[in-house]
């Protein structure tokens, strides 16, 4: 039985068998099932001419490496939020971020309506910062605002608030359509040089978490605490929030808002290796990135032969543990 100093070991050893697994996973299986042979001839001998071989290589291997990155990176980003504020309920969905990114898209397609994909996921970063900086001035400003019910109502309402105002723009402007595309999950519309455009900004985010993950151990234990043994919070705080910016605005950019997995995930991780950041970032990373690939792959069976949005799934997990934890912890703090 693996104790919990090699729970890390095992998660991360075993990381790269449940990648390949659940590709392979979301290759087989869909409306239109495939055999192994027909997968194996898709990689190794190509034809462009068979339908087959055209879907597993432009829309199933996309979506698969898409769900896995996302998943890693909604992950993150929901840990990093966790440890620095010590809100257990810190989420990107639940605290605007992603609700801040969409809403910048939507400026964008209305202003910039030529916008470059790089200039989207520009703006969908910008959207992230604005969505951040929005909560935490109204949180510090409102009575119990910085406490965990506290940040996740004002998050909700602060994206609520946005997520209508974009609708509204949308709707005037009469670019719904598009903003639609761009606020529903839409893994099974990835664009494969998307997914190449987003990894010079995903590696920058991910760096910047694992090089934070040691202080950010040190900042869940507490402010006066992290301040007594002489780090500086305020410059850990800026750069953790400015990893969870890029990665939540990646996964926006990517595909759209997916709740919830930056809730369950850290939750989950710190129950299996402990309270080390320096574990807690990759191994979420893995276990939020195969949760979501798993979560994408059942999405196909719920109403077969037809899709349910991933954003359904992810749900129907997240609310019951979102009131779980409402009810065992109550307001406070963790840590």
């Amino acid at each position: 039985m693996p104790t919990r100093n090699t729970v890390p070991v095992v998660i991360l050893s075993l990381a790269p068998v449940a990648i390949v697994l659940v590709i392979l996973l979301s290759v087989l299986y869909g409306a239109k099932d495939i055999d192994a042979s027909t997968v194996r001839d898709a990689f190794l001998r190509f034809d462009p001419g068979n339908v087959n071989h055209q879907i597993i290589m432009h829309s199933r291997i996309p979506r698969a490496v898409g769900a896995l990155l996302i998943g890693a990176f909604l992950a993150i980003s929901g840990a990093l939020m966790q440890g620095m504020t010590r809100n257990y309920l810190a989420s990107p969905s639940i605290m605007g971020v992603t609700d801040g990114s969409a809403f910048a898209i939507t400026l964008c397609m209305v202003l910039l309506p030529q916008s470059t994909t790089t200039e989207m996921i520009a703006s969908s970063l910008i959207g992230s910062v604005f969505a951040v900086l929005m909560v935490m001035f109204l949180a510090r400003f409102l009575p119990n605002g910085m406490t965990p019910v506290g940040m996740a109502i004002i998050g909700t309402i602060t994206g609520t608030f946005l997520s209508g105002l974009s609708a509204a723009i949308a709707t005037y402007f009469q670019v719904s359509q598009s903003v639609s595309f761009w606020y529903n999950a839409r893994l099974h519309m990835l664009e494969p040089e998307l997914v190449k455009l987003a990894i010079p900004f995903a590696v920058v985010g991910i760096v910047l978490a694992i090089s934070m993950s040691k202080s950010i151990t040190i900042l869940a234990l507490g402010e006066e605490i992290s301040t007594g043994l002489g780090q500086r919070t305020t410059t850990v705080k800026v750069l953790a929030t400015a990893s969870v910016v890029i990665l939540t605005g990646i996964s926006v950019a990517l595909a759209g808002k997916i709740a919830f997995v930056g809730l369950i995930i850290p939750h989950v991780t710190r129950f299996l290796v402990g309270l080390d950041y320096r574990w807690i970032v990759p191994c979420a990373g893995v276990l939020g990135g195969v949760f979501l690939g798993l979560c994408d792959v059942l999405s196909r069976f719920m109403n077969y032969p037809f899709e349910t949005p991933i954003g359904v799934v992810t749900s129907i997990i997240g609310v019951p543990f979102f009131l779980y934890l409402i009810y065992k912890k109550g307001g406070g703090r963790h840590g």
